[in-house]
Parts: C-alpha cells; structure tokens; sequence
C-alpha cells in the first residue's frame, strides 16, 4: 500500500488517516481538479493522497507522495481518475 515509503512513523500517521476517512472525517482536504482531491498530511516533507470520492460512501485512493513531487502526482491520480471514471 506504501510503495517505497521507508519512514514507519509516516506511514502509521497516513494509515490513521485513511482510517479517519473511512469514519467519515476528511479533514484537511482541498479539490486539485478532474474529479481528484488532496488530502494533506502535517508530517515530514508535506505527504498527499490523492483521491476521488463518488457518493457519500466511497473513496477511492488514486495516487500519493509528497510536495516534492505533488505535481507529477496530481496528473497521475487524475488520468487514473479518468480511466476509472471511464470503465478502464
């Protein structure tokens, strides 16, 4: 679920997160367009999940990094958005 995350303390804080997400609570989140939005995690180098939400139930996890690389991340979690929104 992690890819190549090393850092044990991030990955515990994005997994309670997701956690929250799933009771319910969002929190710090912010639309980056195509359907996609940002959910920020306060911790170490700025990390992102990048997600769609469809109805009030489900949320799809698209993508994920940190500020460094939020760019190319955004495009990647909004083509895969696209294609998910597409049937592909």
């Amino acid at each position: 679920m992690f890819g190549s995350l090393r850092d044990a303390r991030a990955k515990a804080r994005i997994a309670a997160r997701l956690d929250r997400i799933a009771d319910g609570n969002l929190g710090d989140v912010k639309p980056v367009g195509g359907g996609v939005s940002d959910l920020r995690i306060d911790y170490g180098p700025g990390y992102r999940v990048y997600f769609m939400q469809r109805g009030a139930v489900l949320v799809v996890v698209l993508a994920g990094g940190d500020r460094r690389t939020q760019r190319i991340d955004i495009k990647t979690a909004q083509r895969i958005a696209d294609e998910w929104e597409r049937g592909s």
